[in-house]
């Protein structure tokens, strides 16, 4: 045995809540794309606050000009999508500020995002909030936390 094959056995990352609420299960989501994990595995929050932070190390990989959404890529690969409500990209960035920027570094528990979730829910809109890991096919056990209330920063989903 080579003095490193110890380290050929991918260790258990996470990815904590982004924001403050409820956890669901993704299949709970009322839109098939998240429910039906077109996009990736991962879960859902039904946020308590409309302040949206980092969920992982990384770099902002992707940030919709409407401020709905955030893709980061973590330090360790994954691809972490953070949706902001459903189809919320028809709110034209309206309730939303964005406080990063593309390319930008990013360490867990930076903001993200504003949203004003009362305004995004008088206007007709789920503010449910996805959490998804894009390149899901890449890691053979995600493990994902469906039910209970999380504050931003704790752990909701973890992978190898």
């Amino acid at each position: 045995m080579g003095l490193f094959d110890f380290m050929k056995g991918k260790k258990k990352a996470a990815i904590s809540a982004p924001v403050k609420g409820v956890c669901i299960p993704i299949r709970e989501v009322a839109d098939p794309t998240f429910a039906d994990e077109i996009l990736g595995k991962g879960m859902a929050i039904k946020p308590l606050d409309g302040k949206v932070y980092a969920p992982a190390d990384g770099k902002i990989s992707t940030l919709f000009p409407t401020g709905h959404a955030v893709g980061i890529t973590a330090s360790d690969g994954a691809e972490i999508l953070v949706h902001v409500g459903l189809d919320t990209v028809s709110l034209k960035g309206q309730h939303f500020q964005a406080v990063v920027q593309a390319d930008q570094e990013v360490k867990a528990g930076d903001l993200l995002l504003e949203a004003d979730l009362e305004a995004i829910s008088k206007a007709g809109y789920d503010t449910v909030i996805p959490i998804i890991i894009c390149n899901s096919d890449e890691f053979s056990d995600i493990q994902c936390k469906t039910e209970g209330t999380v504050e931003a920063g704790e752990e909701v989903i973890t992978y190898k």
